[in-house]
Protein backbone atom coordinates (compact mmCIF):
# COMPACT_ATOMS: atom_id res chain seq x y z
CA UNK A 1 0.00 0.00 0.00
CA UNK A 2 1.85 3.12 1.14
CA UNK A 3 3.50 5.39 3.63
CA UNK A 4 0.61 7.52 4.89
CA UNK A 5 -0.09 10.35 7.31
CA UNK A 6 -1.03 9.20 10.77
CA UNK A 7 -4.11 11.43 10.62
CA UNK A 8 -5.46 9.28 7.78
CA UNK A 9 -5.16 6.12 9.87
CA UNK A 10 -6.78 7.78 12.89
CA UNK A 11 -9.75 9.05 10.87
CA UNK A 12 -10.23 5.63 9.31
CA UNK A 13 -10.11 3.93 12.72
CA UNK A 14 -12.69 6.34 14.15
CA UNK A 15 -15.08 5.48 11.31
CA UNK A 16 -14.54 1.76 11.84
CA UNK A 17 -14.71 1.99 15.65
CA UNK A 18 -11.36 0.36 16.29
CA UNK A 19 -7.93 1.28 17.59
CA UNK A 20 -4.66 1.74 15.71
CA UNK A 21 -1.58 0.08 17.14
CA UNK A 22 1.53 2.27 17.35
CA UNK A 23 4.47 -0.06 17.79
CA UNK A 24 7.85 1.17 18.98
CA UNK A 25 10.85 -0.30 17.16
CA UNK A 26 14.56 -0.24 17.94
CA UNK A 27 16.22 -2.28 15.21
CA UNK A 28 15.68 -3.93 11.83
CA UNK A 29 14.22 -7.08 13.38
CA UNK A 30 11.49 -5.12 15.15
CA UNK A 31 10.60 -3.26 11.96
CA UNK A 32 10.39 -6.57 10.07
CA UNK A 33 8.27 -8.21 12.76
CA UNK A 34 5.79 -5.35 12.99
CA UNK A 35 5.37 -5.04 9.22
CA UNK A 36 4.99 -8.81 8.88
CA UNK A 37 2.17 -8.81 11.43
CA UNK A 38 0.42 -5.84 9.79
CA UNK A 39 0.57 -7.45 6.37
CA UNK A 40 -0.63 -10.83 7.64
CA UNK A 41 -3.68 -9.27 9.31
CA UNK A 42 -4.11 -6.72 6.49
CA UNK A 43 -4.28 -4.06 9.19
CA UNK A 44 -2.73 -0.56 9.02
CA UNK A 45 -0.39 0.40 11.84
CA UNK A 46 2.11 2.98 13.04
CA UNK A 47 5.86 2.42 13.37
CA UNK A 48 7.35 4.73 15.95
CA UNK A 49 10.50 5.51 17.89
CA UNK A 50 10.92 7.76 20.93
CA UNK A 51 13.66 10.37 21.21
CA UNK A 52 15.06 8.77 24.38
CA UNK A 53 15.71 5.58 22.39
CA UNK A 54 17.97 7.30 19.87
CA UNK A 55 21.15 6.75 21.91
CA UNK A 56 20.73 3.03 21.19
CA UNK A 57 18.91 3.33 17.85
CA UNK A 58 20.17 6.47 16.03
CA UNK A 59 17.57 8.37 14.05
CA UNK A 60 19.91 8.57 11.04
CA UNK A 61 19.83 4.76 10.86
CA UNK A 62 16.32 3.96 12.05
CA UNK A 63 14.45 6.76 10.28
CA UNK A 64 15.25 5.83 6.66
CA UNK A 65 14.65 2.13 7.40
CA UNK A 66 11.25 2.79 8.99
CA UNK A 67 10.16 5.11 6.18
CA UNK A 68 11.26 2.73 3.42
CA UNK A 69 9.64 -0.24 5.17
CA UNK A 70 6.36 1.67 5.23
CA UNK A 71 6.67 2.62 1.56
CA UNK A 72 7.15 -1.00 0.54
CA UNK A 73 4.55 -2.51 2.88
CA UNK A 74 1.39 -4.19 1.58
CA UNK A 75 -0.70 -2.20 4.06
CA UNK A 76 -0.84 1.48 4.97
CA UNK A 77 1.72 2.44 7.60
CA UNK A 78 2.48 5.79 9.24
CA UNK A 79 5.93 6.57 10.66
CA UNK A 80 5.89 8.54 13.90
CA UNK A 81 8.37 10.23 16.25
CA UNK A 82 7.19 9.38 19.75
CA UNK A 83 7.91 11.71 22.70
CA UNK A 84 9.93 14.25 20.77
CA UNK A 85 11.64 16.44 23.35
CA UNK A 86 13.58 18.89 21.17
CA UNK A 87 12.70 20.86 18.07
CA UNK A 88 15.95 19.73 16.47
CA UNK A 89 14.99 16.05 16.61
CA UNK A 90 11.42 16.81 15.51
CA UNK A 91 12.75 18.64 12.46
CA UNK A 92 15.20 15.83 11.63
CA UNK A 93 12.38 13.29 11.76
CA UNK A 94 10.23 15.40 9.44
CA UNK A 95 13.13 15.83 7.03
CA UNK A 96 13.62 12.06 6.97
CA UNK A 97 10.01 11.60 5.87
CA UNK A 98 8.22 10.83 9.13
CA UNK A 99 4.52 11.45 8.57
CA UNK A 100 3.80 12.24 12.21
CA UNK A 101 5.53 13.71 15.23
CA UNK A 102 4.72 13.93 18.91
CA UNK A 103 6.12 16.84 20.87
CA UNK A 104 5.99 16.17 24.59
CA UNK A 105 5.92 19.36 26.68
CA UNK A 106 3.61 17.84 29.29
CA UNK A 107 6.12 18.55 32.04
CA UNK A 108 5.92 22.30 31.40
CA UNK A 109 3.31 24.73 32.76
CA UNK A 110 0.03 24.73 30.82
CA UNK A 111 0.60 27.97 28.87
CA UNK A 112 4.15 27.04 27.98
CA UNK A 113 3.01 23.62 26.84
CA UNK A 114 0.53 25.34 24.50
CA UNK A 115 3.11 27.75 23.04
CA UNK A 116 5.76 25.05 22.51
CA UNK A 117 3.21 22.75 20.91
CA UNK A 118 1.92 25.48 18.59
CA UNK A 119 5.46 25.96 17.33
CA UNK A 120 5.66 22.28 16.39
CA UNK A 121 2.24 22.37 14.71
CA UNK A 122 3.42 25.26 12.53
CA UNK A 123 6.62 23.37 11.65
CA UNK A 124 4.80 20.12 10.85
CA UNK A 125 2.37 21.94 8.55
CA UNK A 126 5.26 22.65 6.17
CA UNK A 127 5.74 18.90 5.78
CA UNK A 128 2.06 17.96 5.81
CA UNK A 129 2.63 15.88 8.94
CA UNK A 130 0.31 14.93 11.78
CA UNK A 131 0.99 16.28 15.28
CA UNK A 132 0.36 14.58 18.62
CA UNK A 133 0.87 16.26 22.00
CA UNK A 134 0.38 15.31 25.65
CA UNK A 135 -1.52 16.92 28.50
CA UNK A 136 -1.35 15.66 32.06
CA UNK A 137 1.46 13.38 33.25
CA UNK A 138 1.71 9.77 32.14
CA UNK A 139 3.75 7.85 34.72
CA UNK A 140 7.32 6.69 34.18
CA UNK A 141 9.35 7.38 31.05
CA UNK A 142 9.98 5.64 27.75
CA UNK A 143 13.39 4.36 28.83
CA UNK A 144 12.55 3.76 32.48
CA UNK A 145 15.08 6.34 33.65
CA UNK A 146 12.59 8.56 35.49
CA UNK A 147 9.13 8.71 37.01
CA UNK A 148 7.46 12.06 37.59
CA UNK A 149 4.27 10.49 38.91
CA UNK A 150 0.83 10.44 37.35
CA UNK A 151 -1.44 13.44 36.96
CA UNK A 152 -4.73 12.82 35.18
CA UNK A 153 -5.55 15.08 32.27
CA UNK A 154 -8.10 17.77 33.14
CA UNK A 155 -10.97 17.54 30.59
CA UNK A 156 -11.60 21.30 30.57
CA UNK A 157 -7.91 22.02 30.06
CA UNK A 158 -7.84 19.42 27.27
CA UNK A 159 -10.60 21.27 25.41
CA UNK A 160 -8.72 24.57 25.59
CA UNK A 161 -5.41 22.91 24.73
CA UNK A 162 -6.77 21.25 21.58
CA UNK A 163 -8.54 24.39 20.40
CA UNK A 164 -5.52 26.65 20.88
CA UNK A 165 -2.83 24.34 19.50
CA UNK A 166 -4.65 22.76 16.56
CA UNK A 167 -3.15 19.33 17.24
CA UNK A 168 -4.44 16.21 15.47
CA UNK A 169 -4.22 13.81 18.44
CA UNK A 170 -3.95 14.14 22.21
CA UNK A 171 -2.11 11.75 24.53
CA UNK A 172 -3.99 11.59 27.84
CA UNK A 173 -3.09 10.57 31.38
CA UNK A 174 -5.82 8.43 32.95
CA UNK A 175 -3.76 6.30 35.35
CA UNK A 176 -1.53 4.80 32.66
CA UNK A 177 2.27 4.64 32.90
CA UNK A 178 5.24 3.69 30.73
CA UNK A 179 7.23 0.52 31.34
CA UNK A 180 6.41 -2.69 33.19
CA UNK A 181 3.39 -2.65 35.52
CA UNK A 182 3.68 -4.56 38.84
CA UNK A 183 -0.11 -4.97 38.52
CA UNK A 184 -2.55 -3.84 35.85
CA UNK A 185 -3.34 -0.13 36.34
CA UNK A 186 -6.75 1.19 37.30
CA UNK A 187 -7.74 3.47 34.44
CA UNK A 188 -10.00 6.47 35.03
CA UNK A 189 -12.57 5.74 32.34
CA UNK A 190 -14.86 8.52 33.55
CA UNK A 191 -12.10 11.06 32.92
CA UNK A 192 -11.40 9.55 29.50
CA UNK A 193 -15.07 9.75 28.50
CA UNK A 194 -15.27 13.39 29.59
CA UNK A 195 -12.11 14.32 27.66
CA UNK A 196 -13.48 12.65 24.55
CA UNK A 197 -16.79 14.49 24.78
CA UNK A 198 -15.16 17.87 25.31
CA UNK A 199 -12.39 17.67 22.71
CA UNK A 200 -13.64 15.51 19.85
CA UNK A 201 -9.97 14.88 19.02
CA UNK A 202 -8.56 11.35 18.54
CA UNK A 203 -7.06 10.34 21.89
CA UNK A 204 -3.87 8.39 22.49
CA UNK A 205 -3.09 5.86 25.22
CA UNK A 206 0.58 5.71 26.20
CA UNK A 207 2.01 3.06 28.48
CA UNK A 208 -0.10 0.36 26.86
CA UNK A 209 2.09 -2.60 27.80
CA UNK A 210 0.48 -4.39 30.77
CA UNK A 211 -3.04 -3.03 30.36
CA UNK A 212 -5.62 -5.82 30.10
CA UNK A 213 -7.29 -6.66 26.79
CA UNK A 214 -10.69 -5.79 28.26
CA UNK A 215 -9.46 -2.37 29.39
CA UNK A 216 -7.93 -1.71 25.96
CA UNK A 217 -11.28 -2.40 24.35
CA UNK A 218 -13.19 -0.28 26.82
CA UNK A 219 -10.74 2.61 26.35
CA UNK A 220 -11.17 2.38 22.57
CA UNK A 221 -14.95 2.48 22.99
CA UNK A 222 -14.56 5.72 24.99
CA UNK A 223 -12.36 7.65 22.56
CA UNK A 224 -8.88 6.13 22.48
CA UNK A 225 -7.85 5.75 18.84
CA UNK A 226 -4.05 5.28 18.94
CA UNK A 227 -2.52 2.82 21.39
CA UNK A 228 1.23 2.81 22.03
CA UNK A 229 3.01 -0.49 22.60
CA UNK A 230 6.72 -0.51 23.40
CA UNK A 231 7.80 -2.45 26.49
CA UNK A 232 5.78 -5.55 25.58
CA UNK A 233 7.51 -5.77 22.20
CA UNK A 234 10.99 -5.26 23.65
CA UNK A 235 10.26 -7.91 26.29
CA UNK A 236 8.87 -10.37 23.75
CA UNK A 237 11.89 -9.93 21.47
CA UNK A 238 14.30 -10.40 24.38
CA UNK A 239 12.53 -13.57 25.57
CA UNK A 240 12.66 -15.12 22.10
CA UNK A 241 16.36 -14.28 21.78
CA UNK A 242 17.08 -15.74 25.24
CA UNK A 243 15.19 -18.94 24.42
CA UNK A 244 17.11 -19.34 21.19
CA UNK A 245 20.51 -18.78 22.81
CA UNK A 246 19.64 -21.26 25.58
CA UNK A 247 18.60 -23.93 23.07
CA UNK A 248 20.87 -26.88 22.32
CA UNK A 249 23.24 -26.93 19.39
CA UNK A 250 25.27 -24.22 17.72
CA UNK A 251 23.91 -20.71 17.27
CA UNK A 252 24.25 -18.14 14.54
CA UNK A 253 23.22 -14.58 13.75
CA UNK A 254 20.66 -15.55 11.13
CA UNK A 255 18.64 -17.77 13.44
CA UNK A 256 18.95 -15.12 16.17
CA UNK A 257 17.61 -12.58 13.69
CA UNK A 258 14.59 -14.81 13.01
CA UNK A 259 13.97 -15.24 16.75
CA UNK A 260 13.92 -11.47 17.31
CA UNK A 261 11.61 -10.92 14.35
CA UNK A 262 9.31 -13.62 15.71
CA UNK A 263 9.21 -12.08 19.18
CA UNK A 264 8.11 -8.72 17.81
CA UNK A 265 5.70 -10.28 15.32
CA UNK A 266 3.87 -12.33 17.97
CA UNK A 267 3.39 -9.35 20.26
CA UNK A 268 2.16 -7.09 17.45
CA UNK A 269 -0.25 -9.75 16.19
CA UNK A 270 -1.78 -10.09 19.65
CA UNK A 271 -2.31 -6.39 20.16
CA UNK A 272 -3.63 -5.79 16.66
CA UNK A 273 -6.25 -8.46 17.21
CA UNK A 274 -7.26 -6.81 20.50
CA UNK A 275 -7.46 -3.31 19.04
CA UNK A 276 -9.41 -4.45 15.99
CA UNK A 277 -11.88 -6.73 17.76
CA UNK A 278 -15.08 -4.97 16.67
CA UNK A 279 -17.35 -7.65 18.10
CA UNK A 280 -15.77 -7.23 21.53
CA UNK A 281 -16.19 -3.49 21.33
CA UNK A 282 -19.86 -3.85 20.47
CA UNK A 283 -20.37 -6.07 23.51
CA UNK A 284 -19.07 -3.45 25.98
Amino acid sequence: MALVKMKVLLEQAVKEKRGVGAFSVGNMEMVKGAVKAAEELNTPCILQIAEVRLKHSPLAYMGPMMVQAAREAKVDIAVHLDHGLTLDIVKKALELGFTSVMFDSSGYPFEENIERTKEVVQLAEKYGATVEAELGLVGGSEDGSSDHGIQCTNPDDAKVFCERTGIDALAVAIGNAHGNYPVAPKLAFDVLEDIHKKTGVPLVLHGGSGITDADFRKAISLGIVKVNIATASFNSLTKKAEDYLKSEGSHNYFSLNEAMVSGTYENVIHHMEVFNCKKALEEI
